[in-house]
């Protein structure tokens, strides 16, 4: 683990999680995970609007390799396009158009709201990309990129290449081992904190539905996946157990379980795993593009 890497869990477990156990509503854990530092990397790019959806779209540096729509964390409740600069810049510079829908949050927007949207973005990349169209998103958006393509499986329609999710939220009940025992060495996340935000996306709909928690859908028929997780976070076995059942559902599945990084760390600029995490996701994409255009 490097030093900038134990200065953020550090900062994350003594300044944010404290904040975020004290909330008690979305909007007060929303304003918690929102703040970002005066110098905090801008993503760049220009305001469009997609589907009807509004984002943020930052064109490759050169030829599109592929077009990528990058859906952001925050619980369903939180984020925003703008707080992912270190993560669009990235794909970005590696010549891949970037979309990122500022899709709507709960609880004002519960669910489907946030997959419609996604969903209404990525109908509307199929109809104007310039390059094969692949995924990718962090916590709650890497859950709805799954969904995204579960939905979109399931109405017949066209997939994206290959998906790369960091951290994925796909199990809205909180099942999984490491939600118990994770809970005091995750540098961000209690217990309490995932349930506010559940609640605030399923508006009262069940958990274990299979387009907000991924978990329990038919992952049979998607594209090839690469998911990388922090070993010490609560939503470790949302990875895990999903990497699993799409490696049983004949579906490519890797899985990276990086030790002691704390959530969201691909977002962070000054941490050498966050560059590590996002330059293994960019090669993944393009070698799952490159592989079936050789195909």
């Amino acid at each position: 683990m490097s030093e900038e890497a134990r200065a953020l869990a550090h900062y994350l477990r003594t300044n944010v999680k404290p904040a975020l156990a004290a909330a008690r509503s979305p909007a007060e854990a929303a304003a918690i995970l929102d703040r970002r530092p005066p110098d905090f990397p801008d993503a760049g790019g220009r305001p469009v609007t997609l589907g009807g959806v509004e984002g943020l779209w930052i064109a490759a540096s050169g030829a599109p390799q592929a077009t990528l729509l990058y859906l952001h964390g925050g619980a369903y409740f939180a984020g925003a396009p703008r707080l992912y600069g270190p993560v669009l810049r990235a794909f970005a510079d590696a010549r891949f158009d970037v979309f990122a829908p500022a899709y709507r949050l709960a609880p004002a927007h519960p669910f489907p709201a946030a997959l419609d949207d996604a969903r209404a973005a990525y109908a509307a990349l199929r109809a104007t990309a310039r390059a094969p169209i692949v995924f990718s998103g962090d916590s709650a958006g890497g859950g709805l990129a799954l969904a995204v393509m579960i939905a979109e499986r399931e109405a017949g329609r066209a997939l994206p290449r290959a998906a790369a999710l960091f951290s994925p939220w796909t199990d809205l009940a909180a099942t999984g081992a490491s939600a118990r025992e994770n809970e005091e060495k995750d540098a961000l996340f209690t217990r309490l904190m995932l349930r506010v935000g559940a609640r605030a996306y399923l508006g009262g709909q069940n958990p274990k539905t299979p387009l907000a928690s991924p978990l329990y859908a038919d992952l049979s028929g998607l594209p090839p996946l690469l998911l990388h997780v922090g070993a010490d976070e609560m939503l470790r076995d949302d990875s895990v157990r999903v990497v699993e059942r799409a490696r049983d559902a004949g579906v490519a599945a890797e899985l990276k379980i990086w030790p002691d990084a704390p959530h969201g760390w691909q977002a962070m600029d000054a941490c050498p795993e966050g560059e590590e995490s996002r330059r293994e996701a960019i090669a993944f994409l393009a070698r799952m593009v490159a592989s079936e255009r050789a195909g």
